[in-house]
């Protein structure tokens, strides 16, 4: 895996497939986390997992005596413990925004990818794919007033986009780029990005292999 894997007091339980341990993984390496990830077979969980998790699910965030399950509150909890670089705004009001944001991204899109992933309804999954591809294509003019999400810099709100916008291939949707060109401008800028790189699991460096 990209981002450091050396023993150390912090640990990371990840699903390599998984959008929502990726966005943690982005996190980790925006920041030089040293930390161990331990790649987790969904279907094999350790018996580890059980300690530090109520409902033994991935991922989970272990730091000293500290053991986090829920995706956003590992991020938030990063960007305290890890200061810089800042992934939230500073001030409240935009603080706020920025957690608006990433709960729209579950809301709107997020919901999508999981029903895809999961869904055994070939009817349900062609109507999600559908919407997803819109409603980016939709979305993707605001991408060309500012280089990341709303903002100038990158922030947690990308680091929850990223892995969606990834994994497009996988989730058989396809946007045509010159009805996307903002959308597909930000996504060149974002996977490029040193720290995307290294968050990678060799799983979703498959992905995108043409």
């Amino acid at each position: 895996m990209g981002v450091i894997a050396k023993r150390s007091s912090m640990t990371f339980f990840s699903d390599g497939e998984d959008h929502y341990s990726h966005r943690v993984r982005i996190v980790l390496a925006e920041k030089a986390v040293t930390v161990e990830i331990i790649d987790v077979d969904p279907f094999n969980k350790p018996d580890e997992l059980v300690e530090v998790t109520p409902y033994n699910e991935l991922p989970a965030l272990v730091d000293r005596d500290l053991s986090l399950y829920e995706p956003n509150v590992m991020m938030e909890y990063l960007d305290e413990r890890f200061p810089h670089p800042p992934l939230l705004p500073v001030y409240p009001v935009a603080r706020g925004e920025s957690r608006l944001y990433m709960y729209r991204i579950q809301r709107d899109w997020a919901v999508l990818v999981d029903l895809i992933l999961t869904s055994k309804s070939k009817e349900a999954v062609e109507k999600a794919q559908k919407e997803l591809r819109e409603s980016l294509i939709n979305v993707s003019p605001i991408f060309e007033e500012k280089p990341y999400f709303m903002s100038d810099e990158f922030t947690m709100v990308d680091c929850c986009l990223a892995p969606i916008l990834w994994r497009l291939p996988v989730l058989g949707v396809d946007i045509p780029q010159e009805q996307a060109k903002g959308l597909y401008k930000y996504m060149d800028l974002v996977f490029s990005r040193e720290s995307f790189k290294e968050s990678l699991s060799e799983a979703e460096q498959e992905m995108r292999l043409d």
